[in-house]
């Protein structure tokens, strides 16, 4: 059975029979895991196994790992690992180290696609909702950084996916709240989107996932928030940034979205987007996406075949061992976090 275009939140620690049946009768393409799902190592390798046992062995299961306080995995049971911005300024070598010992840690429990780097400026003035979340304000050291994330990701063998395209920091509201605006100029924009271009030059990064911000920019298309724009995604982030990755959404029940459409998948991917995610692990709510939500197309599913093969390309044991010898060149504020 094709798999539905989205990748779908959970209840809990375990799967239930519902959710079981749910996935196997109208399955979703991958899964999110939260702190909601995680317990301890052993049990969240069961949950992933689990999920696989119902999906397939090559279903993506998702993360939201960057560091700082965007962990799920957590002390004691797992390490702390310090946000991007304490990497302003350190070396590619000891940042792309880092994100192979962060992005171990995840794959050992079966999550294979972190979403991460955060590649979105940290401007003065803007909502606190990404600030120490971000690299820089400065988008070549966004991109050098973003770059030496990638890497390490992917030389712990997940996927990474870029966030949040076209560029989160200008926003001065919390999307997962309310609909943010940013009413810049596209001169000024041209600095938010220089990091995703950048990366996007790279071939691992041109064809790897990202994620959508939930904002309207008026320079881009004053009328629909980039999710659910044909206009930004086919000139901006699939021609101007020059992704050809598996573009996902942000997630559809966060506040940004409320109200603006009971459609939101199907606008979602009629707008662009290879997948949208459904976060809220609520089983009606994830029942009724699915149902109506439609398959995967065969560009999608090459999309992602193709980020799958590029991470198990750049998995040799020479590339993680390379990373694990410059972790003794991470600055203490990293090592002690």
């Amino acid at each position: 059975m094709t798999a539905r275009a989205a990748v779908t939140g959970l209840s809990g620690t375990a799967l239930t029979s519902a959710e079981a049946r749910v996935l196997r009768e109208t399955p979703p393409a991958g899964v999110i895991l939260f702190r909601r799902n995680v317990q301890d190592p052993s049990q969240l390798r069961a949950l992933t196994a689990a999920i696989r046992e119902e999906l397939g062995q090559d279903a993506p299961i998702l993360v939201d790992q960057e560091g700082g306080r965007v962990a799920r995995l957590r002390p004691p049971e797992w390490p702390a690992f310090p946000p991007a911005s304490v990497f302003e300024g350190a070396s590619a070598a000891s940042t792309a180290a880092n994100a192979a010992l962060l992005g171990g840690e995840c794959a050992a429990m079966g999550l294979d696609v972190v979403c991460a780097p955060v590649l979105d400026l940290r401007l003065p003035g803007a909502h606190e909702v990404i600030g120490d979340r971000a690299f820089s304000d400065d988008p070549a050291e966004v991109a050098r950084l973003g770059e030496a994330w990638i890497e390490g990701l992917m030389a712990a063998g997940c996927i990474p996916v870029i966030k949040h395209i076209p560029g989160h920091g200008r926003a001065t509201a919390d999307s997962h709240l309310s609909l943010p605006r940013v009413g810049a100029d596209a001169g000024t924009l041209a600095a938010d989107i220089a990091p995703f271009r950048t990366v996007c030059a790279r071939d691992a990064g041109r064809h790897l996932w990202a994620m959508t911000a939930h904002i309207t920019y008026d320079a881009l298309d004053p009328d629909h928030p980039a999710t659910l724009s044909p206009r930004l995604i086919e000139r901006t982030i699939r021609g101007e940034i020059g992704f050809d990755g598996v573009l996902v959404s942000d997630d559809l029940t966060m506040g940004a979205l409320a109200g603006l459409s009971n459609t939101l998948a199907a606008d979602s991917l009629a707008a662009g987007c290879d997948l949208v995610l459904h976060c809220n692990g609520v089983l009606e709510d994830t029942t009724a996406l699915l149902r109506e939500c439609p398959v995967l197309t065969p560009r999608a599913e090459e999309r992602m075949a193709t980020a799958r093969a590029l991470v198990q390309a750049a998995r040799p044991a020479a590339m993680a061992a390379r990373s694990a010898r410059h972790v003794a060149a991470l600055p203490h504020a990293l090592t002690d976090a």
